[in-house]
């Protein structure tokens, strides 16, 4: 069915300027304040925080920090979005999973709305670091006690690992690099959910680490010939409920 065409060509071209610059408005409007802090380099975080620790003390919250967060959630929305879109066979969500993030979510808005009328912003943060903390542990346990009960790693991602790794040491390096700079370790008290998330994961990816190469290292693709591997990764994951393979996607 077509659309409902314009009368005048003049009114239509008004509107659709109307309307992209209004977006471009709306849009450019958020970044003033965004430049206005960064000049002054000051916000009621940060003085939050430099009563707290001291006001000759760097703020020990740099950009990639907030760069890694952005793009964290990012792909974790594809992530997901991919979960709900692509073949599962007859896994869902336990009820586990829903409770703790139920909990969670309902945390969030009970301390949100305590700090709200003393705009008690560093305490709040605090409080998410926390819970990003024990999500942390709750996010690695299963996958390692899944490896653990199949005595396997097949089908787990170990290029994920060590890439976690990295970026977990790298983080270390960047404190470390900070502290001896400005002669002062306070940057690792003062920011303390990421230097616990960096020892969990660290920690996890090394337990990973062992269980992939030492533990339960992969025989059987070292002994396939190369055409069986090839036929071996274009075999469907799952299977449909019939019994029969669900077609993959070819690109």
């Amino acid at each position: 069915m077509m659309g409902i065409a314009w009368n005048s060509h003049t009114l239509e071209v008004a509107y659709r300027v109307l309307g992209w610059s209004g977006f471009f408005l709306w849009s450019c409007s958020f970044y003033p304040q965004l430049l206005l802090n960064f000049f002054r380099k000051s916000s009621s975080v940060r003085f939050q925080y430099h009563l707290k620790y001291g006001f000759d003390q760097m703020v020990p919250v740099a950009a990639n920090d907030v760069a890694f967060s952005t793009h964290a959630v990012l792909l974790t929305g594809v992530l997901l979005f991919q979960c709900a879109i692509y073949e599962r066979g007859n896994q869902s969500l336990s009820k586990v999973s829903i409770g703790i993030i139920s909990l969670v979510w309902i945390i969030v808005g009970v301390c949100s709305f305590i700090s709200l009328p003393t705009k008690s912003w560093l305490w709040l943060i605090s409080i998410f670091n926390t819970m990003q903390v024990i999500l942390a542990v709750i996010k690695y346990i299963p996958q390692a006690v899944m490896n653990f009960m199949r005595k396997s790693t097949d089908g787990f991602s170990i290029g994920n690992v060590l890439l976690d790794f990295s970026g977990g040491v790298t983080n270390y390096a960047q404190m470390v690099a900070q502290s001896i700079d400005q002669n002062s370790w306070v940057n690792f008290s003062g920011n303390i959910g990421k230097v616990l998330l960096s020892l969990v994961s660290v920690f996890f990816d090394v337990l990973f680490m062992c269980q992939h190469y030492l533990l339960y290292p992969s025989k059987k693709a070292a002994s396939m010939s190369p055409s069986k591997q090839n036929n071996r990764v274009k075999e469907p994951l799952i299977k449909s409920p019939l019994g029969s393979p669900v077609p993959l996607e070819r690109v």
